[in-house]
């Protein structure tokens, strides 16, 4: 499966994916995961939203023991941020049919679509519109860079984009879900207990958003234009960039402007716009508050020193997520103790939280790199993860 999923998308010079919703790379991803669904026997089904399910039992069961994450990807990212979930899944699975378990609940394996948000620019949009966090409407407002909506996006796809929405029904069968990722740090790969372990389970996920700064300036000659005369939001923009960097390590949190773009983009012209995406995390949201309002405040002062205008739109916010305690607690005993870390990334598994039972488990990363081609884990903890993935799967759903 690894070796068939892995050139999907792959590109050439920088060896990082670039799996983007509705496009070719998702196409080819949508009918790998299909295929294999297929190939097992497994009910296929694509939701109104375009999540795709794989069903072993009858969906409408209700109570349903549901795995999977995503195969979409950031641009440029590895190869095991969202996959290895998906993957581990059906080898899961494989494994539980060749050792005979007998399921007293029906199963399910998802890819949730745009999870990463690389294209529309909002993380977990799958998730997202299936939970009613997100409203047709606003999907509908979605452009990616090159001005194409999300609607125009799923009909050259082939999907209906006036189909999607909240979808109670499909929750409401949902007795619980369970989601396996490599871990995005270095837990794992470097306890401070010592202990060698090459899986754990999420206690938490940290609150986060993303922010869209909008920096005005005045567009004008790089040769001619004094620099006392100029309104140069380019200016404005690097020392919030800073600021941020300060205020979020002051406060024991995370801040990155890592998009950006530049109008009218020229070598010799002073830009006129500079609009950068903030990225912040934090353990609470309280914190989370406090520090993105001290990186707003340091932009307008700073704009107002440059002569620029300053503007600020929250795109996405997710409160803190703490996963189930009792499914957690679960997860840990049905492990044999493993540790139980928080996270700060994002995922599908902290969208349906609010929703239905949900867990994670995390594999260990060596080097702890992700949302880069670097991004690895090795093979004996690839297949521990499965191991560990269907021990919880026969634990909940053959009992």
């Amino acid at each position: 499966m690894w070796r068939d999923l892995a050139p999907i998308g792959r590109h050439a010079e920088s060896g990082g994916y670039r799996r983007y919703a509705w496009t070719g790379a998702d196409a080819d991803c949508r009918a790998w995961f299909q295929a294999q669904a297929e190939t097992r026997g497994l009910t296929y089904e694509l939701d109104r939203n375009g999540n795709q399910w794989a069903w072993l039992g009858d969906p409408e069961a209700g109570d349903a023991i549901v795995t999977g994450s995503h195969l979409d990807s950031v641009p440029d990212g590895g190869a095991f941020d969202g996959p290895l979930g998906v993957v581990s899944s059906f080898a899961a699975l494989d494994e539980l049919r060749s050792g005979g378990a007998q399921l007293t609940k029906p199963l399910a394996i998802v890819n949730f679509g745009d999870e990463e948000g690389a294209r529309f620019g909002l993380a977990c949009a799958g998730s997202r519109l299936t939970a009613g966090q997100l409203d047709k409407d606003r999907a509908h407002a979605l452009r990616d860079g090159d001005g194409i909506t999300l609607p125009q996006a799923m009909e050259r796809a082939g999907y209906d984009p006036e189909a999607i929405g909240p979808d109670p029904e499909r929750l409401a069968r949902i007795g619980a879900f369970v989601e396996l990722h490599i871990e995005q740090g270095r837990a794992l790969a470097d306890p401070v207990d010592g202990t060698d372990t090459p899986v754990g389970v999420a206690s938490a996920i940290w609150p986060h958003g993303r922010w869209r700064f909008d920096f005005h300036g005045e567009a004008n000659h790089a040769g001619t234009t004094r620099l006392d005369d100029r309104r140069d939001p380019m200016l404005t923009y690097a020392n919030t960039v800073l600021a941020a960097r300060k205020k979020a390590r002051i406060a024991g949190a995370l801040a990155t402007f890592g998009k950006v773009g530049v109008e009218p983009n020229g070598v010799n012209a002073i830009a006129s716009l500079v609009r950068g995406w903030l990225d912040s995390r934090a353990p609470d949201e309280e914190t989370l508050a406090a520090v993105v309002g001290e990186i707003e405040r340091a932009a307008v002062e700073r704009g107002q020193r440059d002569g620029v205008d300053v503007r600020v739109t929250r795109e996405s916010f997710t409160p803190i997520v703490e996963f189930a305690h009792d499914l957690r607690d679960q997860l840990s005993g049905l492990l044999g103790g493993v540790p139980v870390l928080p996270t700060g990334a994002g995922h599908d598994a902290g969208i349906l939280s609010a929703s239905v039972p949900t867990a994670m488990l995390f594999v260990r990363n060596p080097t702890g790199v992700s949302h880069s081609p670097a991004e690895t884990a090795g093979e004996d903890d690839c297949l521990a993860g499965v191991a560990a993935l269907a021990q919880v799967l026969e634990g909940l759903a053959c009992h």
